[in-house]
């Protein structure tokens, strides 16, 4: 299916829902967990009916979801096709049909407070560095250009933030361009290293490990993967 641009994404007028990087994101508050639940299900019905279904977070007071599809068609300059993850059509009709079950249960809409979280890198080496960033991020290869055409890091399931690289000149000294904390738990803390490794980075300081264990990338590029020992269970 077809990628919406943003002329075709403003004429849906989707009052309740916002374009954020790749997809469709809305808010509604809910008066307890209950209701949100109660919100969810209806929506999970709906989605079945047009075989499509959102990303969904629930919180105190919240539900939050996120419509993209992970098939959408780009055409580049040339006339090349690409599979990339980006708004289609059946994103707008299901934010449509969202935007309805919400009002049938009088589930007010929050746009202003929709957000998302992507991760910037500067480098002249993307395709050097992004397996390092892959398995730290994700533990997974296969997160590298998903549902992108370029290296990108994006996590199937959501767990992370989206990691795109700029171009940048390269250059003799390594410079840190930025900052990244990887919470995980710590049964996988040992094979997010491991991975990490095995893709090309170095662990630059495990004094403090397995609570903080910092990797560094090709370039330089560092990244600790956190683990909250004190809420972890006790043999």
């Amino acid at each position: 299916m077809d990628m919406l641009n943003g002329d075709r994404i403003a004429e849906a007028n989707l009052t309740d829902w916002r374009k954020l990087a790749q997809g469709l994101h809305a808010r509604y508050l809910v008066d307890d967990f209950s209701a949100g639940a109660r919100f969810v299900a209806a929506v999970a019905e709906a989605g079945d009916a047009l075989g499509h279904h959102p990303r969904v977070s629930m919180g105190k007071g919240y539900v939050d979801f996120e419509l993209v599809s992970d098939d959408a068609v780009y055409r580049d300059g040339e006339g090349t096709e690409h599979v990339v993850e980006w708004v289609t059509q059946q994103d707008v009709d299901l934010a449509r049909r969202i935007t309805e079950i919400a009002a049938d249960l009088k589930v007010d809409a929050d746009p202003g407070a929709v957000s998302e979280i992507e991760l910037g890198l500067d480098t002249a080496r993307s395709a050097t560095i992004a397996p390092v960033w892959a398995a730290l991020l994700t533990g997974s290869a296969e997160s590298q250009g998903r549902g992108s055409p370029s290296d990108e890091i994006r996590d199937a399931t959501g767990r992370v933030p989206n990691l795109w690289f700029g171009d940048a000149e390269e250059h003799e000294t390594p410079r840190q361009r930025f900052h990244v904390e990887v919470y995980v738990a710590p049964e996988v803390a040992g094979q997010r290293v491991a991975a990490a490794v095995a893709a090309g980075g170095t662990v630059v300081d495990d004094s403090n490990a397995p609570a903080l264990t910092v990797i560094a990338d090709q370039d330089g590029n560092k990244g600790i993967v956190c683990v909250d020992v004190s809420a972890a269970k006790k043999e």
